[in-house]
């Protein structure tokens, strides 16, 4: 069996790709759409309260028989509540992040799920694997959202995790084309994770306008933001510029939170305020130029990456 097909095999997908679990774009919908395409589809759950996480689980089942999962951020107060819900819908693979991956492993593993959890260094993908899980995606600073404060680009990462442990790496961060799956399983991957080219679908529940914003973004559209506070990557538009011009002045982490308020990244991706919403896209946003069907853009994924192998030198 190949390094891929292990992959596969153990969400039981027919592709080892996996479109991410993003905030207020990754509803039931695209994460069905994703499956129903061959991927595993995740629901992301970090925007969501647990009724409203309920009903998008519903969703996705109704559209799909195919595995779904739910990405979990664990900075939240209701993450257990979310977790309960996720399992008395059926949901039995999960991606926890941004926090410790002891809190939740054992707890779902001793109930037959497949954990896998998003690390940024090796010395975390390192705690990761004695934690339990049953593979880590290794997030390079180039993606969107949040991301670590060690700024490791994900060509120098994937690499350093897959020497660091034996459970499968999952590469994530800058990959929206058939040569960055290609350019990943080069590195040691055993499959890609992607989300900003997924968040630019039609089945995205992103607003129309930050769709187009992400397809108009040039090469050095998104930068690394809130550096005091969470780290995280977006698109620049003026509430951008007024967090730099902050930071820039020494402001304090109190006074960037003041700044950032609540609600801040629902105006932008699901409401489309372009102008004073938080807008999470990673860099790959450059290469982005259209918004197809999930199933379209899988299609293109698989075409693309198999012409990427075929140019790739036997021997040096």
């Amino acid at each position: 069996m190949t390094s891929r097909a292990l992959v596969s095999a153990l969400f039981n997908i027919e592709l080892p790709i996996i479109q991410a679990g993003m905030v207020w774009v990754s509803g039931g919908k695209l994460a069905a759409a994703a499956s129903e395409a061959g991927a595993l589809g995740i629901i992301g759950a970090g925007s969501m309260q647990p009724d409203l996480l309920r009903e998008h689980i519903k969703k996705a089942n109704s559209l799909t028989k195919k595995p779904l999962a739910v990405n979990i951020p664990l900075l939240y107060s209701k993450v257990q509540e979310q977790i309960d819900i996720a399992l008395a819908e059926g949901i039995r693979i999960f991606f926890t992040s941004a926090g410790s991956p002891k809190t939740f492993t054992k707890q779902l593993k001793d109930l037959g799920c497949t954990v896998v959890h998003v690390t940024s260094s090796p010395e975390l993908a390192i705690k990761c694997e004695a934690a339990g899980v049953d593979a880590i995606v290794a997030e390079g600073f180039e993606a969107g959202g949040h991301n670590g404060r060690d700024e490791i680009t994900t060509m120098v990462l994937v690499p350093q995790v897959v020497d660091a442990v034996k459970i499968p790496v999952i590469a994530a961060g800058g990959i929206g084309d058939g040569r960055g799956i290609a350019a990943a399983f080069a590195l040691g991957a055993q499959g890609v994770q992607i989300g900003s080219r997924f968040a630019a679908t039609q089945e995205s529940s992103a607003h129309q306008n930050f769709k187009q914003a992400i397809v108009n973004a040039g090469p050095g559209a998104t930068m690394l933001s809130m550096k005091k506070a969470v780290p995280v990557r977006l698109l620049k538009n003026k509430f951008y510029e007024d967090m730099t011009r902050l930071e820039e002045q020494g402001a304090s982490k109190e006074a960037l939170n003041e700044l950032l308020g609540k609600g801040r990244a629902r105006l932008g991706m699901l409401d489309g305020d372009i102008d004073e919403g938080e807008l999470e896209i990673g860099q790959i946003a450059g290469l982005i130029r259209d918004v197809p069907s999930v199933a379209m853009l899988v299609e293109r994924l698989k075409k693309e990456f198999n012409q990427a192998m075929s140019f790739i030198p036997k021997t040096l």
